[in-house]
Order: C-alpha cells, then sequence, then structure tokens
C-alpha cells in the first residue's frame, strides 16, 4: 500500500482549508482502492516517520513575512537530517497559500525538498489572499472555491500518480 502524507500548517485556516480539499481530493481517488493510505499531518506533530513512511507527499503551508511559517520549518529543521539520503525520488507538490506573494517561501521549501532529493511532480502553487492589513492579515481566510478545486485537483493527481505507480 502506498502511504501520501500530506503535511501542513496554518494560523488563520487558509491553508488547512486548501490541505482539507487535498486530502478530500486524494481521499476521493483513494477511496474503494487499498493502494494508497492519505495521511493528513499537521506540521506541528509531524516527525521524521511521518516523512520516511510516506511514499510521496505534499506540503501546504503559509507565508509569514516573506517566508516558510515558523512551524512548517520547525517540522522541516526536525524531520531533515533523519531523513536525508532515505528518501531520494519520492514525489512532492507544494501549495502556499500568501497574502501577496508567496515566491520567497516556494524557493524556500523547494530548496528543502532538492536537498532531500525530492520529486516535483506539480508545480508549485500560490494561492494569493490579498490580505495587506494587520487586521486582514491576522483574520480567518476564505479560500475561493476555484483555488479549492485546484487543491482537490492535485490531491486526486497525485493519489492517483502514487496507486499506478507513475511516481
Amino acid at each position: 500500500m502506498k502511504r501520501f502524507a500530506i503535511i501542513w500548517d496554518s494560523m488563520t485556516g487558509g491553508s488547512e482549508a486548501l490541505a482539507l480539499a487535498v486530502s478530500q481530493g486524494a481521499y476521493g481517488r483513494a477511496h474503494g482502492n487499498a493502494d494508497v493510505d492519505v495521511q493528513l499531518v499537521a506540521a506541528r506533530d509531524a516527525v521524521a516517520s511521518d516523512v520516511l513512511d510516506a511514499d510521496g507527499y505534499l506540503f501546504v503551508f503559509p507565508e509569514n513575512l516573506a517566508a516558510i511559517s515558523g512551524v512548517m520549518k520547525a517540522f522541516f529543521d526536525r524531520a531533515y537530517y533523519p531523513c536525508l539520503g532515505q528518501i531520494e525520488g519520492r514525489p512532492y507538490a507544494i501549495i502556499v497559500c500568501a497574502g501577496s506573494d508567496g515566491n520567497n517561501a516556494v524557493r524556500q521549501a523547494e530548496r528543502i525538498a532538492t536537498g532531500w532529493r525530492l520529486k516535483k511532480v506539480a508545480d508549485s502553487i500560490i494561492v494569493c489572499t490579498h490580505a495587506q492589513t494587520p487586521e486582514a492579515i491576522l483574520a480567518t481566510k476564505v479560500i475561493r472555491q476555484e483555488d479549492l478545486r485546484i487543491a482537490r485537483d492535485l490531491g486526486a493527481a497525485m493519489a492517483e500518480g502514487l496507486a499506478l505507480g507513475v511516481f
């Protein structure tokens, strides 16, 4: 059985909504198919074994101050060296929920994935909420249906690729 880990962090609900959409798409694809086990893992709780035990990954997190969120970075810090040299070639994708840009957070996460020698199987997705004031930045996020559909489709595609052995 293939294991698909969706490792996520969220501060105001946007990234969580996207991670849930990914899992819905993956679960919908995997439902009734014993070939894929979909694991939704909060970054605050994730450990190296969550990475080592998975066959593919989708990392979902917010951009904070033009960088990977602190909780997601802490996960990468905990897991990086214990996993180094043991997960090469496994597929991954990234979704970043950003207020205005997101590109630096994507670059940082892609650099970590490059160090792990993971295989990027989809272009990184940046969902922009356009939150620019302190009030909007701290407010609960509502993600557009189109962005949730894109996240569901990516989850389904990754589960399908794992089930078929494409990755």
